[in-house]
């Protein structure tokens, strides 16, 4: 049975990952806390021998690097610490591990102007979160080009471990009758943590290397998505009020018309990304249980 070691395993994709994996391969699962009730090794990625230790002992066939840090105003405010976690991490995993790596990436290394983007697009971040993420992907490529560079955007899931789901945080807040503002000019395409980490496993088995993009069917504004959460929940869509990117005042830019194109993995892989409303419907089915 292959091995394989996942870093930042307990949030969104790496709780699907170990869901719909654990039967086939041999998974170790390391994150920097251990949510309670989980077995998992802990594991800090700005910590080279902590983490030479852990592949010395584990021996990975395969290291999927899901760990970082990705609140993009915490990283714009705490440039230091991004770079230790999102560009030293990686070079402490080159360093230590010589096996294939799927690292985790992200539309942000795009500025936004002109999307949706292939992999073929010139990179141009605008904030610091995106400047480490683009730093990390080189580094890694530059270390082996056979690794798996897989860019991705607006992640979503119904998941109690994470605090960085907009969809717990529409659900949550529109439950508790919190009048929400959700922004009308940030373009992308939603993708749930389940179709990403399909995709993972599909590049997996298949061997994918370089970069590659994964995004879901449908590409919409932020503030539409989240009415379409409200709709599809039965919650109170006027509570959702629309708000420009600029009015938030945050302290990192945001690429504004952005999002992935898939053609290259749908056609390698030979599989169909789904449309968020099949997405939120099987979400609702599933918490229903």
């Amino acid at each position: 049975m292959r091995s394989i070691l996942i870093t930042g395993a307990f949030g969104q994709v790496g709780s699907v990952l170990k869901r719909i994996i654990y039967q086939d391969y041999d998974l170790t699962l390391t994150s920097r806390s251990i949510p309670y009730g989980e077995k998992g090794i802990n594991l800090d990625i700005r910590n080279a021998v902590v983490l030479k230790e852990v592949i010395k002992a584990v021996r990975p066939d395969v290291l999927i690097h899901l760990a970082a840090m990705t609140s993009v105003d915490g990283c714009e405010l705490e440039p230091e610490k991004a770079a230790e976690t999102n560009i030293a991490g990686v070079e402490h995993i080159c360093s230590e591990y010589s096996g294939h790596v799927i690292y985790l990436s992200t539309d942000y290394v795009f500025n936004g102007k002109n999307g949706p983007y292939s992999e073929t697009d010139p990179t141009d971040p605008i904030n610091v979160y995106g400047a480490t993420k683009l730093a990390g992907e080189r580094l890694l490529l530059e270390n082996n080009p056979d690794h798996l560079i897989l860019r991705c955007n607006v992640v979503y899931d119904y998941n109690p471990y994470t605090k960085a789901s907009f969809l717990n945080w529409v659900i949550e807040s529109l439950q508790n009758k919190k009048e929400i503002r959700v922004v009308q000019d940030q373009i992308n395409n939603p993708t749930w943590a389940e179709s990403l980490a399909e995709a993972i496993v599909f590049c997996m088995k298949q061997e994918i290397s370089g970069t590659a993009h994964w995004g879901d069917a449908d590409y919409m504004n932020r503030y539409d998505f989240a009415i379409k959460i409200a709709n599809t929940f039965d919650l109170n869509a006027s509570l959702i009020k629309p708000i420009t990117t600029a009015e938030l005042k945050q302290p990192a830019q945001r690429p504004l018309n952005s999002g992935l194109k898939t053609d290259y993995l749908k056609s390698r892989l030979g599989i169909t990304p789904p449309t968020v409303e099949d997405c939120l419907l099987s979400i609702r089915g599933r918490i229903s249980k």
